[in-house]
């Protein structure tokens, strides 16, 4: 928090604090002249429906006052757990996660079945813990296989899914990986906030010599048929927000950069197919959205 935003907290706390004081000045103020104009023979009659009356009238405004106070204390108190809120979640955005705390895909209906991407070795073992990260001169990072990569870009559906857990925490001892996940896991929470899930996205199979040519360089019409992301209100939604949230826009754009890295890396051992099938996981419909949102990717018919 800034120095300047910690004296605006200070200053609200202030105000907040010193509206009990003035609905205390405001009743006294009020009862001073209702003693007064009883003082000055304006005060009830005899008769009870008169003192009923009157009574009324000098209860009300201090009711209403009071109530003003409280209304005004309790907005107050919104306002400051709003901005906290934000503060918190801009903090969020800003702080890389812990490497060693996966997070889960936040999705709505369970995740898709897909299809499965082919096997090229064997499994690489996981590490037994965290000691091995800490090791003066650590053993070379195992390059996970087509199969496991996908399971990490794709996430976790839950505690249970130990397979997907494992590949993630392989793939998160990978530098680059890390990154390309944790921009990933960022775009897909923030999406989601707007009401947009990975597997809401209908994604036809795409052509797996286009993602060959996306990982060579290729850009425009070229790659066109890459742009299979047909839902409108996801492309809204995540225009949206890469032109008005500075924060998302920045993720974004480093999101895209890693995960076009992860595809020239990998078109130099795996054949096009397995592009293809990475493209088809969480991150990857991720890419393909916002590539169209940011105009990377464009529709052969735009």
């Amino acid at each position: 928090m800034s120095a300047l935003e910690s004296l605006r907290r200070v200053a609200a706390e202030q105000s907040r604090d010193r509206l009990p004081l003035i609905g205390a000045v405001a009743s006294v103020v009020w009862l001073a002249l209702v003693a007064l104009f009883a003082w000055l023979g304006s005060g009830p009659k005899a008769e009870p429906s008169s003192w009923l009356v009157w009574l009324m009238g000098v209860a009300l405004p201090l009711g209403l006052i009071w109530f003003g106070i409280w209304s005004a204390r309790s907005l107050a108190l919104l306002r400051q757990e709003a901005d906290d809120l934000r503060a918190s979640l801009h903090q969020m955005r800003l702080q890389p996660d812990d490497p060693a705390e996966p997070r889960l895909h936040p999705r709505r209906p369970p995740a898709p079945q897909p299809r499965p991407a082919p096997e090229r070795r064997a499994a690489a073992p996981a590490p037994d813990n965290a000691q091995s990260r800490l090791d003066i001169d650590p053993a070379p990072i195992p390059e996970l296989t087509p199969t496991e990569l996908f399971l990490a870009l794709n996430f976790p559906d839950g505690p249970e899914d130990h397979e997907a857990i494992r590949c993630l925490h392989l793939a998160l001892g990978d530098p680059a990986l890390a990154r390309l996940i944790r921009a990933a896991q960022d775009v897909v929470t923030l999406l989601a906030g707007q009401g947009v899930y990975m597997d809401d996205l209908e994604l036809p199979e795409t052509d797996p010599a286009l993602w060959r040519s996306l990982a060579g360089g290729a850009r425009g019409a070229e790659v066109a048929g890459l742009a299979v992301i047909e839902d409108e209100a996801a492309l809204d939604a995540a225009t949206g927000l890469m032109r008005k949230d500075e924060v998302f826009r920045d993720v974004a754009h480093h999101f895209l950069r890693h995960f076009d890295r992860l595809l020239s890396r990998r078109a130099e051992t795996d054949d096009a197919v397995v592009l293809s099938v990475l493209g088809e996981s969480r991150s990857g419909r991720a890419f393909l959205l916002l590539a169209q949102a940011s105009g990377m990717l464009t529709r052969a018919d735009s």
